[in-house]
C-alpha cells in the first residue's frame, strides 16, 4: 500500500508511517537507548533490527524504516563522527579546501558499514512477514556536507555559507566539489539498501531552512537531484521521497527533483502546498507533530483535515511534518495511525 501510494498511485487508503517513529517517546526504545550509545545501537543489527520494529508491532504503521542515522555512511570517505548524549552529531574530519575533498577516500559499504546490508535483509524478511513495506533512507548532500563543515548541529552554518560564498567567487570551489562528491555516494547508498531489500528511499534534506530559495537553487537541489538520478537510473520502479525541512517556503523548486513524490514540512498548510506543486506531484505529510500531545478528538480531526486538504482518502501519504518528539504520549500515535486507517 505505501510502496503504491509513494509511487503517486491513487489507493484503497491513506497510508500511515511518521518520521521517527523508533523513537524515545517509546518505553521500549528507551529501555535501550538510556544504556547503549547510538552508534552502538544503529550499527548492531540486532538491536537496529529490534529498534525499527517496536512501533510496527505496537501501533501498525504501513511501514517499517531502518533504525540507523543519516551521517551512517560517511565513513566510506573517510569522515568520521560520533554520537554524543546531549549534543548530538560530533564530526571530527576538517573539509574546507578543495585538496580535503580530492583527497578522501571511497571505501565500499561492505567493507565501511557492513551491518547495513545485514539490517535491512533481516528487516526485508521481516516486512514481508508482517505484510508491510521496507523505507530506506539517506541524507542530502546539502545537509551532509553542512553537517561536516560546521562539525555539529549549528544554528546559522556559517562555515557552510562562507564557502558558498568563496564558491561563488571561484576562490574556492571546496562546497561544489564535496556536494558531488556526496552526491554521489548518496545515490550509491540508496541503491545500496534499495539492494538488500529496502523499498522505498526517502531523501532527507534536514538542513533546508538554513537556505535561501537562491542558495537552495544553486547548491542543494542540483546535488540531491544527482543523487536521486543515481538511484533512479538503477532502479527505477522504486519510489524515491524527498522531504526538505523548512524547505516549504520554496516549494516550487522542489517540482523537478526527480523524485517520485515530494514531503511537506509542517509549516506549510497542505491544500496551499497541493496548488503550488501541482496535482500531478504525489505528496506526503504533513501534520504538526505537536498536535500528539492534544486530546483524542484533536488528533482525529487534524487527520482527517490534513487528508482531505491532500485530496481526499488515498490521495496522500499521511506523514507527520517533522520527526515524532520527544515525550509524545505513546497512546497518541496509536490514536492517529488508527484514525488514518479508519477514514476511508
Amino acid at each position: 500500500l505505501l510502496v503504491r501510494a509513494a509511487r503517486g498511485e491513487k489507493v484503497e487508503r491513506t497510508p500511515v508511517w511518521m518520521m521517527r517513529q523508533a523513537g524515545r517517546y517509546m518505553a521500549a526504545f528507551r529501555a535501550y537507548s538510556d544504556k547503549i550509545p547510538f552508534r552502538e545501537r544503529s550499527e548492531t543489527p540486532d538491536y537496529a533490527v529490534e529498534l525499527s520494529l517496536q512501533c510496527h508491532r505496537a501501533y501498525g504503521m504501513d511501514g517499517i524504516i531502518m533504525f540507523s542515522d543519516i551521517l551512517t555512511p560517511l565513513p566510506v570517505l573517510g569522515i568520521d563522527f560520533d554520537v554524543v548524549k546531549g549534543t548530538g552529531p560530533v564530526i571530527s574530519t576538517s573539509v574546507r579546501t578543495e585538496e580535503d575533498v580530492n583527497s578522501m577516500p571511497r571505501i565500499s559499504f561492505d567493507e565501511k558499514v557492513p551491518f547495513i546490508a545485514e539490517t535491512l535483509q533481516r528487516l526485508s524478511k521481516e516486512a514481508e512477514d508482517a505484510n508491510t513495506s521496507l523505507i530506506g533512507f539517506v541524507g542530502a548532500p546539502f545537509t551532509l556536507a553542512s553537517y561536516t563543515i560546521e562539525g555539529k548541529s549549528s544554528k546559522n552554518c556559517l562555515e557552510t555559507k562562507k564557502l558558498m560564498m568563496a564558491d561563488e567567487t571561484g576562490e574556492n570551489k571546496c562546497i561544489s566539489l564535496f556536494l558531488d562528491k556526496l552526491a554521489t555516494m548518496i545515490g550509491e547508498y540508496g541503491c545500496h539498501q534499495i539492494e538488500n531489500g529496502a523499498q522505498i528511499i526517502q531523501v532527507f534534506e534536514s538542513w533546508a531552512h538554513q537556505l535561501s530559495p537562491a542558495g537552495f537553487e544553486k547548491y542543494a537541489n542540483p546535488a540531491a537531484k544527482k543523487a536521486i538520478a543515481i538511484i533512479k537510473e538503477k532502479h527505477p520502479d522504486v519510489p524515491v521521497i524527498y522531504f526538505a525541512n523548512g524547505g516549504s517556503s520554496y516549494l516550487e523548486l522542489q517540482k523537478d527533483m526527480g523524485c517520485d513524490m515530494i514531503c511537506l514540512d509542517w509549516a506549510v498548510d497542505m491544500a496551499q502546498a497541493r496548488k503550488i506543486l501541482g496535482p500531478e506531484v504525489p505528496v506526503s505529510g504533513n501534520l504538526d507533530p505537536s498536535v500528539l500531545f492534544g486530546t483524542k478528538e484533536q488528533i482525529e480531526q487534524a487527520v482527517r483535515d490534513c487528508i482531505d486538504k491532500a485530496g481526499g482518502p488515498g490521495c496522500h501519504l499521511l506523514n507527520l511534518g517533522h520527526g515524532v518528539m520527544q515525550g509524545t504520549p505513546e497512546e497518541a500515535v496509536k490514536w492517529l495511525v488508527d484514525e488514518v486507517k479508519r477514514y476511508k
